[in-house]
């Protein structure tokens, strides 16, 4: 198995075998969170393709963020902790963000698409060491999909050291993330669109037992995350 690390959009696109969007703070931890209660949650690229999605089904959730503020007219922002006081149970949760959903949609070259975070980085390496692909992309979205983001760094080389079966320490995993420029929003008062409640659930290493794989599309041309134990 080769791992292939890469960067934002466009390495996303250029992205080929077993592609793995990483967005730690925030889009692909809101997304475990989101389908762990029990949520169907289908990425958008776009806001207006999101907001057309909520008018033609007026029953579906919007949840999404630029520039890390929530969204005029949607439910939710891009907020772990908003979505696990929410009951999800049964609805359709349409997601978009400005670095995580732009590189999983735009990963067109993929055999498969995977979302990247740290809660459940775990169950992403025993599922690709099963799988066995020739190539393993793992794409670092960053800060805005523009800008490094030592988040995502950390969790490109977690998931790298593990799939080459080495043993990665994690014991100053949360003192590392807190010192990123990221996570700042979640300790400033003024930033009620990222409460503290965040940091702590993007933090939670290995939380979750499942991965997110971009599913195929739907007859309405929608793909939706497929959850798939491992």
């Amino acid at each position: 198995m080769r791992v292939e690390v890469t960067d934002f959009v466009a390495g996303a696109r250029a992205a080929r075998g077993s592609v793995v969007v990483i967005d730690v703070f925030r889009a692909f931890t809101t997304a475990c969170y989101a389908v762990a209660g029990g949520a169907r949650v289908v990425p958008a690229a776009e806001i207006d393709a999101a907001l057309a999605l909520g008018a033609r089904h007026p029953d579906w959730l919007l949840a999404g963020e630029r520039h890390g503020r929530d969204l005029p007219g949607f439910h939710f922002g891009n907020s772990p902790a908003r979505i696990v006081a929410a009951d999800l149970r049964g609805r359709t949760l349409v997601h978009t963000t400005h670095a995580g959903t732009q590189g999983l949609t735009g990963a067109t070259g993929a055999d498969e698409a995977l979302t990247g975070s740290l809660v459940n980085a775990a169950a992403i390496v025993r599922y690709l060491r099963a799988r066995r692909p020739a190539l393993v992309t793992i794409v670092r979205m960053g800060w805005e999909a523009r800008e490094r983001a030592p988040e995502d760094d950390l969790c490109a080389e977690l998931l790298a050291t593990r799939l080459a079966g080495g043993e990665y320490d994690t014991r100053d995993l949360v003192e590392r993330l807190r010192a990123a420029p990221g996570a700042a929003k979640f300790f400033d008062p003024a930033a009620t669109w990222a409460p503290q409640e965040d940091f702590e659930l993007c933090a939670a290493l290995d939380r979750f037992d499942f991965v997110l794989r971009l599913g195929p599309p739907d007859a309405e041309g929608l793909r939706a995350l497929e959850r798939i134990d491992a």
